[in-house]
């Protein structure tokens, strides 16, 4: 048996791994299906200005991003979005939602939403943060 520690390793092992683990954790877990779920907002053009994705999990929408164009920030338009995809994720039963965000993206914009923040990882990735954030979803 050798161990090797591969610098740049190719993305075939990364998958294998990656499917290793994965099989491991569905033996393990109750049949869940995990569904990407997104929105988006649009202008009049039909141009994409703002939008948010993620994917349902049991009883959870982990939400992976939340963007607004620079122009169109300051109009309650990312609310809207936060509140549109986690109405949807409520329509697939999900009750929780977790997130993360950097110190300098909307730590204060999710507070005001309801989330709390978790779990702060420092010096992320040098010497910022990151904030995991959830959510209980209400009736």
């Amino acid at each position: 048996m050798t161990l090797e520690v591969i610098q740049n390793p190719e993305q075939d092992l990364l998958d294998f791994i990656a499917q290793q683990i994965s099989q491991y954790n569905w033996a393990h877990w109750q049949n869940v299906e995990r569904k990407p779920l997104a929105v988006s907002w649009r202008d009049d053009q039909g141009e994409v200005k703002a939008g948010a994705s993620g994917r349902t999990f049991g009883h959870w929408l982990l939400l992976d991003y939340l963007w607004v164009s620079d122009t169109s920030r300051g109009q309650g338009i990312g609310s809207q979005c936060l509140t549109a995809i986690e109405q949807a994720a409520k329509a697939r039963g999900c009750t929780y939602v977790l997130l993360d965000t950097l110190d300098f993206q909307a730590q204060p914009f999710y507070e005001r939403h309801g989330y709390e923040t978790q779990w702060v990882q420092q010096q992320y990735p040098l010497d910022g943060k990151k904030y995991f954030m959830s959510k209980q979803l209400h009736e």
